[in-house]
């Protein structure tokens, strides 16, 4: 979930982000159930490489200096990171999150849900919200600012894949926003409630030159 001082970017991006997700929940896995690590770590790498190629080639890449990117940093696949949460709906639907942007602006999201899971030992729960139809979690965790982008990372959530108040997260599809690479892009912030006092190590990494 990213934003521009222009919305095709904007759009485009989600497009993007979509698509690396979808395509990582089909054939490695059953479903809510487990997954095949293999087939599954090779469609992660493949769907991290066709997002590669798209910030190489694509007009619409938040790196302006295009023959310098070697590639984005990512931790390796690790099928521990997709887990099967717990949703519970807001009674109130209307609910709303004002959110603010990297550029002190703000944008209004829905309030769905919050996912409650455990990883690595601990009890989670996130946020999840809603701006047309794309369902993103925005959040921090003990490697923001060291490993990752310390304005936090993003995860979308595939609604394929949200049925009878359960839903899958894949940290190994979580990412940077754009304006981890380029200030000209604004980006929303993670709201104080998902800050996750454990370490998500899946995902997109980052090194403030790159």
């Amino acid at each position: 979930m990213f934003t521009n001082k222009t919305l095709l970017t904007g759009l485009v991006v989600l497009v993007v982000a979509a698509v690396a997700y979808f395509f990582l929940s089909d054939d490695a896995s059953d479903g809510f159930g487990t997954v095949d690590p293999n087939a599954y770590r090779q469609q992660v790498a493949a769907s991290r490489e066709k997002k590669n190629d798209f910030f190489r080639t694509s007009a619409e890449s938040p790196f302006t200096d295009k023959t310098s990117f070697s590639g984005l940093r990512y931790f390796s696949p690790d099928p521990a990171y997709r887990v099967v949460a717990r949703l519970e709906p807001f009674a109130d639907k209307t609910q709303k999150l004002v959110v603010t942007l990297t550029d002190g602006s703000e944008e209004v999201y829905d309030k769905y849900a919050h996912a409650v899971f455990s990883l690595n030992g601990e009890a989670c729960r996130l946020l999840i919200v809603k701006l047309k139809d794309t369902y993103s979690i925005l959040f921090r965790d003990a490697t923001s600012g060291k490993t990752t982008y310390g304005g936090g990372r993003y995860l979308e959530l595939d609604p394929k894949l949200m049925q009878e108040n359960r839903a899958v997260l894949d940290f190994n599809a979580a990412y940077n926003p754009y304006c981890a690479y380029n200030p000209g892009f604004a980006c929303p912030l993670p709201p104080k409630e998902n800050n996750l006092p454990i370490a998500i190590e899946a995902g997109e990494q980052y090194v403030a030159h790159e």
